[in-house]
């Protein structure tokens, strides 16, 4: 007789009543008993159902069959009989039941197992592709920074993140002069009076700017937009209004809003102070990734300072600011620094303050430097800072505040890079620190990006996501690593290994809606995670040993298709162990999905890390159940 428990696979696991099955290739069970303890064999007969869940017709399971029902092999009395549905009897997200019958060999059972409702389930379901998309693959954040070596008057940051140092305030005093006089200066982190301060000149630029505006006759709305447009002296032009207090970076630049005041006190030979001043310090640092972008012919960053004096007491008559810029650049030459006040006006060779009531005191002033490289190659470039002041009461006393280095070596959060590897886009400097996002633009590409986000999920390493914080790392024209005739180890190298012509990959039927199909690997072979990159955590020795995976239309009357698991090796469809993944997604898209990448101004060379978003699809965080596209934008 047949057994009680009839079950649907693979993967053989229910999700409430429903098994849910992961590829249309069903295979459907249950025990069978023979009271004299005969073999025996089970005949599966499946329908679809009715919106109550009741049986509503039988599918034709057997084609030219007479009876539409498939009978499994004989097996022993107790054991699990079993059959595998053929490819196109059974449609992705329709609900259907079966049930099974036994035969002894001589007699017929009577009656029939209960009903077993199973589902065939995709990994991810979408769409076609959108003719259309707002989506912009290489659009960056801005993120928040810590810095690993900013200098005394901030903690200091282990390669992990950890505090390493707490912050010290030294009094930092130069030599004495002639009467014995000593100039010191005293650095200290943002203070909430010192984030005011930059709070109210950044409104107060929006307000000139917008009454400025209004006065040339400008609309509200055009008033608006000039207030919101940053100084002609900034130098990174998204910096000037974030707060004060911390740092931040992207692909090409850097905003210091963290490196604090500075108190300069000046003694007399017994100790007494004789007149003290206060500013207020911020840095910035711009790379330009190809010649173009400077306007020069050779790789460039550029750096600035600005020094807001806060107060000057007239006892120091007046004061100058030196900004000492630091370089391990082999192959550079450096400008020297260019000041300007606040509006971007020539204010002479120093920045200077003189206080003897001619001139206003407390104008901004803006130093910046220009670096050029003339290399071969690549070169990544340390940089460090400091200040150094003097006064007008004193010919001779000076004092010095260390703002830091570009960071420890293990990090170098704020060492440009530049090469001259990337041809088409000329020689040109990045800050390698920031990790780009490619956000893959699911509207158009929704396939991949189903696929690409099962990977994410299943993979050991995550390979790419964000939500695991893990990185992959781009294959560059740099890497050391040869192929067997001796070049550069490239893509098609890791590909030939996944996905070419002596990877047993072979196309999985699918419906005719899908189209024609490539076969598409994650981790991409641009990477280091790439399975066949032969230094990659993830080497395989064949894509057979990759998890395998393909697109098919879905038979619920939507327009969806679906991920679904290409058993047809692998019995029981992926493990979720699998170090990497192939699937046959239409051609259009593993042609088109990652063609713009990387984009050009991030300049990335070998191992450089980066993630993959994928919009639509993150909401999504359990490959247990189907994941469902949703629409951007």
């Amino acid at each position: 007789m047949s057994g009680k428990t009839p079950s649907a696979g693979p993967k053989f696991s229910k999700v409430g009543t429903v098994w849910r099955v992961i590829t249309p290739q069903v295979v459907l069970r249950n025990t069978v008993t023979d009271a004299d303890g005969d073999t025996a064999n089970l005949t599966f007969q499946v329908y679809t159902t009715n919106a109550d869940g009741t049986p509503k017709a039988q599918v034709d399971l057997d084609g030219p069959g007479q009876h539409g029902v498939l009978v499994s092999p004989y097996v022993a009395s107790g054991g699990l009989a079993k059959v595998p549905v053929p490819y196109g009897k059974l449609k992705p997200g329709v609900l259907y039941k079966f049930r099974t019958s036994a035969f002894d060999g001589s007699l017929y059972e009577t009656t029939w197992s209960p009903w077993a409702d199973f589902r065939i389930e995709p990994y991810v379901k979408f769409p076609a592709a959108q003719t259309s998309s707002t989506i912009d693959s290489d659009a960056q954040e801005i993120i928040e920074l810590n810095r690993t070596d900013p200098g005394p008057a901030l903690p200091t940051f282990a390669a992990s993140g950890a505090v390493k140092r707490q912050a010290a305030k030294p009094l930092t005093c130069g030599r004495e002069d002639a009467k014995g006089r000593r100039l010191c200066i005293e650095l200290s982190p943002p203070t909430a009076e010192s984030e005011k301060r930059a709070k109210a000149r950044a409104e107060a630029q929006h307000k000139a700017e917008a009454a400025k505006a209004r006065k040339a006759g400008k609309s509200p709305a055009a008033a608006a937009a000039a207030a919101a447009v940053a100084p002609a002296v900034e130098l990174v032009d998204w910096c000037w209004d974030k707060p004060v207090g911390k740092d931040y970076i992207n692909r090409t630049e850097a905003c210091l809003k963290n490196i604090g005041s500075g108190t300069l006190a000046f003694f007399d030979a017994d100790d007494a102070q004789i007149g003290f001043a206060e500013f207020d310090f911020e840095q910035r640092i711009k790379a330009y990734p190809n010649k173009g972008a400077s306007g020069s012919n050779f790789a460039e960053f550029d750096q600035a300072i600005a020094i807001v004096p806060v107060s000057i007491d007239q006892a120091l008559k007046g004061v100058t600011m030196k900004w000492n810029v630091g370089s391990t650049c082999g192959s550079c030459v450096t400008s020297n620094v260019k000041w300007t006040d606040g509006q971007a006006n020539n204010a002479g060779p120093t920045a200077y303050w003189d206080v003897d009531g001619t001139t206003p005191p407390y104008g901004d002033r803006w130093g910046r430097v220009t670096t050029q490289w003339n290399g071969t190659g690549k070169e990544t470039i340390d940089l460090g800072w400091s200040v150094t002041a003097t006064v007008d009461a004193s010919n001779t006393a000076s004092a010095t505040a260390d703002f830091g280095t570009s960071g420890i070596k293990e990090v170098r959060e704020l060492a440009p890079r530049c090469d001259d590897y990337l041809k088409p886009s000329a020689p040109g400097c990045v800050l390698p620190f920031f990790k780009p996002t490619w956000t893959l633009d699911t509207n158009l590409y929704p396939a991949a990006g189903a696929y690409y986000w099962y990977m994410q999920q299943v993979m050991p390493d995550h390979a790419g996501s964000k939500r695991w914080d893990s990185l992959m790392h781009y294959l560059g024209p740099d890497t050391p690593v040869k192929n067997s005739a001796g070049n550069p180890w490239n893509s098609d190298n890791s590909r030939n290994v996944v996905c070419g012509t002596n990877s047993s990959w072979s196309v999985h039927p699918s419906d005719a809606s899908v189209g024609s199909v490539d076969c598409d690997e994650y981790a991409m072979a641009s990477t280091h995670e790439s399975g066949g990159y032969p230094k990659s955590v993830n080497l395989v020795t064949s894509g057979t040993k990759c998890a395998q995976l393909f697109t098919d239309k879905m038979g619920d009357g939507s327009a969806n298709f679906g991920i679904l698991a290409d058993t047809r090796a692998a019995t029981n469809g992926p493990s979720g162990t699998e170090r990497c993944g192939r699937a046959a997604i239409p051609s259009v898209q593993n042609q088109k999905a990652f063609s713009g990448f990387p984009a050009p101004t991030w300049r990335m060379l070998d191992g450089d890390g980066f993630f993959v978003t994928l919009p639509g699809f993150e909401h999504c965080t359990s490959t247990a159940t189907t994941c469902t596209w949703r629409k951007i934008g």
